[in-house]
């Protein structure tokens, strides 16, 4: 990939995580509010009960593209692991097309409920809830990229076993690291 199109995909990526930064932010000033003005002043903020949890609901599907460029899902490899590199190159492949089909099922279900959702108005706020859950566009679009990407990657030799599993062990890439400067 050029260097112009990775910077370019990094600066994306530091957007995203801007506003997962943003979001949780959000969430802890107006809660946090919340329960002061309750506590101290026995009064509230309505709008306090609504945007935070479509804070939330931003953070977690961004979340999701994040997570799924820095291979930070939850997952289980321990019966891949036993396979032999054919075996594994299988089920990656496998997985990344299961994942790709069900990012299609997202954006294809958001566009057939985003004239309901374009029509419902959130209660406090009057927001149009497609600005709320129209982020599944945004989510099942970039992890279904990502996914195809794999493929191509995959069909055209370009993964090594190191990357055929998803699943990065919290603590292992130091000990990798370190592994790979003793066995020099």
């Amino acid at each position: 990939m050029s260097k112009a199109i990775q910077t370019v995909i990094d600066g994306i990526f530091k957007i995203f995580e801007t506003v997962m930064v943003i979001c949780i932010a959000t969430m802890l000033v107006m809660v946090f509010g919340n329960v002061m003005l309750r506590i101290f002043f026995n009064t509230g903020i309505d709008l306090s009960e609504e945007i935070p949890r479509f804070a939330f609901v931003w953070m977690t599907f961004i979340g999701a593209i994040v997570g799924m460029r820095k291979h930070a899902h939850l997952g289980v490899d321990v019966i891949t692991q036993l396979l032999p590199l054919a075996g594994k190159k299988v089920c990656w492949g496998i997985s990344q097309f299961i994942m790709a089909v069900c990012c299609g099922y997202i954006v294809y279900g958001t566009w057939l409920q985003h004239e309901i959702l374009e029509g419902n108005a959130s209660p406090v706020a009057q927001i149009s809830m497609i600005w709320v859950f129209g982020v599944s566009y945004l989510t099942g679009t970039f992890i279904g990229i990502m996914c195809l990407f794999n493929l191509y990657r995959l069909l055209t030799g370009q993964v090594d076993e190191s990357q055929l599993s998803d699943v990065m062990e919290e603590g292992m890439s130091e000990i990798d690291d370190l592994n790979a400067q003793v066995t020099k």
